[in-house]
């Protein structure tokens, strides 16, 4: 089945979607491995990650709450204080200290419009769309992996990544987008960037600043009054799907 598109406006920007690559899982704090040598305390673009995010984010499942009923996708332990809906993408646009990399200006599709400072990333944050199984989730972009930070050709261009561990992985999911898809290392997923005004209502905005949270406004309470937007919009929807001769009862 060929991946669907979101409900978006008119007028929009489509990326290509990046279709059959594999996934791997990981997670805030993880501890090293062969495969990441490196515990994810810091990520590549916030050195307090696991502190911003509020903890440990435990990918067992008797330890996380995953309920497609109530929308929340989060480890049981604490409430996230950042997205729980969280990727890495083999790229990293910054070097150093100051300085983007060379070619990062020129393959990056929103570096222009964006203007950034120099060694500023235009890149964390950014918003995927994930398509597996006839469902889509959203999540933001957050580290850089599996396994190499410089695989640009593949993240903005045509080719497939470039790296051969775990099957070619080509982009890690936090659990909670596993669970949320019904995932697990190795299977594979589409991908595409969206636009932040592209991205719906759902799970993934209900804790952590977003880019549509109102200046000044409490994160937190902010989240929580969206999300409660976005459950009256699904019972609006159930409602109007009932038969012409229920709503006339």
């Amino acid at each position: 089945m060929d991946p669907v598109r979101p409900v978006s406006p008119a007028t929009r920007i489509l990326y290509p979607w990046k279709t059959h690559i594999t996934c791997t899982v990981f997670w805030v704090g993880e501890t090293p491995t062969a495969r990441n040598p490196t515990p994810n305390h810091k990520s590549s673009w916030d050195q307090q990650w696991a502190i911003n995010f509020g903890g440990f984010d435990d990918p067992e499942p008797e330890n996380r709450i995953a309920s497609h009923s109530t929308g929340d996708f989060r480890p049981k332990a604490f409430v996230p204080k950042l997205n729980p809906f969280y990727i890495a993408l083999p790229y990293n646009d910054v070097e150093g200290y100051g300085r983007h990399k060379p070619e990062a200006a020129r393959v990056i599709p929103w570096f222009a419009r964006m203007r950034p400072e120099p060694g500023k990333t235009v890149c964390k944050g950014r918003w995927v769309q994930i398509y597996r199984g006839g469902r889509s989730c959203y999540a933001q972009w957050e580290d850089c992996g599996p396994w190499v930070t410089d695989d640009w050709e593949y993240v903005f261009g045509s080719k497939p990544p470039k790296t051969r561990e775990n099957g070619s992985a080509g982009i890690d999911i936090s659990p909670s987008i596993r669970d949320y898809l019904g995932l697990k290392s190795g299977d594979k997923v589409h991908w595409r960037f969206v636009e932040a005004g592209q991205v719906p209502y759902g799970p993934w905005k209900k804790y952590g600043q977003t880019s549509e949270s109102v200046p000044g406004a409490d994160p937190d309470l902010d989240a929580q009054r969206r999300y409660l937007e976005y459950l009256r919009k699904l019972r609006d929807e159930q409602f109007q799907k009932k038969p012409l001769n229920q709503l006339q009862n």
